[in-house]
């Protein structure tokens, strides 16, 4: 150490040295600026920018070593052989080129390092082959440990320069340029002091070699090289940030949205020219250097806030308290019936992006969103009050005619009356299935349709639907067969209400459908779905069939075959559509295929949900109301005359003993003055209806300790809304009108039978 710092004080010219150092240190700091571009570049512009970046380094590590040499004085006169000059030139140069390759193709820190030490061992082999070509009057010696310690102590000092610029951003390229000018300098004068020079008087100089002021010259040309290199740099470097904040501006005014930039102060740096569209009544004020809570006390001056009416001051804070979280987003109404998205967002230097948008159409949008759902509520609402009272409406009077129908049918009467009565309740079973579409279809669109998961037996199912209209198909000369696997006479879980329904439609359809031939109804084993059983239920004809593009909307609501089907052969077109609604409720699956003249065959694929059957307990008692001493006392509370003639002409046979009221308020009375082993309630009736005159009823015999009487529900209202009604209010049971004779018959022979827990769910 004590030698190179005798070198480096004795046998150099310091402003020699000084000069050497700056150059160095602004060579290699204009270098690994260049170096940067060419990481950021792509192609031939990278290519371009490394060579410019090897030819920079390699330049200043030349031209520091002969600067510095012209500073030496060794005691005598030297002089610079021309060719080992310009071999150590091109030495740099090549490590240079080296270091930039490495370095910008590597892309990671161990090829920068690699780079960086490479570059180093290069200006050792710089500096050696340049002292060769040293030129005095005596001989020339080395110390291999100094040279050693020349080549290992810049190789490290480089190796750091790496790691310092592996830190992008001007602190990186000024670090790592210190560290490689104190490597380049620790090299030239350790490797200097390394040297001994013997002086000889004999030795005469050669004539060929370079004197002082060529080697200024040169070091001049270099120096020029250098100062044209950082300065093509800079040029290009500001270009290049001119150009992006050019194409930066460009794109923030092209910005839908309106965007401020303010500084750490929050003070309004730039901002586009869509900032001042949203915010037009501060247009004219802004200003660069205004901070935010300026701008927002202009806007509340003029009156844009209205939700700060009346507790302004309160409001600033609150806005500039949300501004400074990091990130802000709220929604402003603005006077004018307008409203802004303001979203605020911090930068890492702590200043802050405003952007605003006016979002005045999306929330008029909404608000007509939100009216027009409010409407189709409404009207979904009014739909269904309308479905609830058309559905009392008809049913009361058709409830009527099927009553009065199932009442003249007992009677003695003449084959063509017979034949008119038959019209009769054909014409009101239609209307009944009608009605029962309608309101199926209500339910399903409501979401009111509830799926039971009951056990039931599948076979006596099957045949129950089958039945309804095999006397149909017989009278039409049509053979029906039905078919069930072994597999399927079972008890299984389910809805056996919903399947009837969809097997009743489906063989009612083919029966519809079919001249001649035959229909079958058959059950079987079908295939596994997600790994479990399914049943396939199949119902096939011999109809008239239909092509495939009728088979795509045939499962659509109010379509059938052919629109001149629903002249020749009636119907509303719902029954399919409601069909597969349910099918697809209890998770299977309604299908069909066909062809014009050759028959249709729909199949029905539902989950097999085996079960045991449950056990049945046989209660022996008396098998027709004859039997029942003494005579079953029935109270009637029903408004319409017709629905209680119906009553007492189907119970006019039996052994009861009838009577009516009008209203609930009579029921009540009625019923606290007498006693009663059934009471029939309709719901809608004047004066109170039937769930208050229900609860009332409750109420007494709770009070007065009375048995509890049977309360049946007797009503139009079908609902399942209005069932569950009745439920609450104490009713036991729910007849929807118009009710059969037989299901009225069979509910009071129960009671008769069984007692007054017969009807108790």
């Amino acid at each position: 150490m004590n030698v190179v710092l005798a070198c480096l004080v004795d046998q150099h010219d310091w402003p020699a040295v000084a000069v050497a150092a700056l150059v160095c240190l602004s060579g290699l700091a204009t270098a690994l600026a260049v170096f940067d571009r060419a990481m950021d570049a792509t192609g031939r512009t990278r290519l371009a920018w490394t060579g410019l970046a090897a030819m920079t380094g390699g330049l200043s590590a030349w031209a520091t070593h002969f600067i510095a040499m012209l500073g030496f004085s060794p005691g005598g006169p030297v002089a610079y052989d021309l060719l080992p000059t310009l071999v150590s030139m091109f030495i740099a140069l090549a490590a240079g080129g080296a270091t930039a390759v490495i370095g910008v193709f590597g892309n990671d820190l161990r090829a920068r390092i690699a780079a960086a030490v490479a570059g180093a061992c290069g200006v050792a082999a710089m500096h050696y082959v340049g002292m060769s070509a040293l030129r005095f009057g005596g001989t020339l010696s080395w110390d291999p440990a100094l040279i050693a310690v020349s080549i290992i102590l810049p190789a490290g000092l480089a190796a750091a320069a790496a790691v310092a610029h592996s830190h992008r951003g001007p602190r990186g390229v000024f670090t790592a340029a210190g560290l490689g000018a104190l490597a380049i300098c620790t090299l030239h004068f350790t490797g200097m002091a390394a040297m001994r020079l013997a002086p000889d008087p004999t030795v005469i100089l050669p004539v060929q070699a370079l004197d002082t002021r060529a080697i200024l010259i040169a070091v001049a040309v270099v120096l020029t090289v250098i100062v044209l290199a950082g300065a093509v740099a800079s040029a290009l470097s500001w270009w290049s940030r001119l150009s992006a904040m050019r194409q930066i501006r460009e794109a923030i005014e092209a910005m839908p949205d309106g965007m401020a930039f303010f500084d750490a102060n929050d003070r309004l740096v730039l901002w586009n020219a869509r900032y001042a569209e949203v915010n037009p009544e501060l247009t004219s004020k802004l200003s660069t250097g205004m901070t935010f809570r300026e701008i927002v006390r202009l806007g509340m001056a003029e009156g844009l806030y209205t939700e700060a009416t009346g507790r302004e001051e309160a409001w600033i804070e609150e806005r500039m308290q949300a501004r400074c979280q990091r990130l802000a987003s709220m929604e402003q109404h603005i006077a004018g019936d307008r409203w802004l998205r303001v979203q605020d967002r911090r930068t890492a230097k702590g200043g802050v992006v405003t952007v605003c948008t006016d979002i005045t159409d999306l929330k008029r949008d909404a608000q007509a969103l939100v009216e027009a759902r409010d409407a189709a509520d409404a009207a979904n609402q009014a739909k269904s009050q309308f479905l609830a009272n058309m559905s009392h409406e008809i049913r009361t009077p058709l409830n009527g005619v099927i009553g009065v129908a199932q009442a003249l049918s007992r009677t003695p009467l003449a084959a063509d009356q017979r034949e008119m009565l038959d019209l009769i309740q054909s014409s009101g079973h239609t209307l009944q299935t009608l009605l029962s579409d309608i309101l199926d279809l209500a339910r399903v669109e409501s979401g009111r349709m509830q799926i039971m998961a009951e056990p039931f037996e599948l076979e006596r199912a099957i045949q129950d639907a089958a039945r309804l209209y095999s006397a149909t198909a017989t009278d039409k000369g049509l053979q029906f067969f039905v078919n069930i696997a072994p597999e399927a006479r079972t008890w299984v879980l389910g809805d056996v209400v919903r399947l009837k329904q969809i097997l009743t439609n489906l063989v009612s359809n083919a029966v519809k459908f079919t001249q001649s031939g035959f229909i079958s109804l058959s059950v079987q084993p079908g295939p596994d779905r997600a790994g479990a059983p399914t049943l396939r239920f199949s119902v096939e004809d011999t109809g008239i069939g239909f092509d495939a593009r009728t088979r795509e909307r045939l499962f659509a609501r109010f379509e059938q075959a052919d629109g001149g089907i629903t002249r020749r052969f009636g119907g509303s077109g719902l029954g399919l559509s409601i069909c597969r609604q349910l099918a697809d409720m209890m998770q299977g699956e309604l299908d069909c295929e066909s062809e014009p003249g050759g028959g249709s065959a729909f199949f029905l694929t539902l989950p097999f949900l085996p079960v045991e059957a449950p056990v049945v307990h046989v209660d022996a008692g008396p098998t027709s109301l004859g039997d029942v001493v003494p005579t079953l006392r029935v109270l009637l509370a029903d408004d319409h005359p017709t629905n209680r003639k119906v009553v007492e002409m189907i119970l006019a046979a039996s052994a009861v003993e009838l009577f009516q009221v009008e209203n609930g308020a009579e029921a009540l009375e009625a019923y606290r003055a007498g006693e009663y082993d059934l009471v029939l309630m309709d719901m809608q009736m004047p004066v109170m209806d039937g769930l208050a005159a229900t609860r009332e009823i409750r109420l007494h015999e709770a009070a007065m300790g009375r048995t509890r009487a049977p309360i049946v529900m007797l009503t139009a209202n079908a609902l399942p809304e209005h069932i569950q009604a009745g439920v609450e209010a104490g009713a036991d049971r729910h007849l929807s009108k118009p009710f059969s004779a037989t299901d009225l018959l069979t509910l009071v022979m129960d009671v008769a039978t069984r007692g007054p827990t017969a009807l108790a769910a």
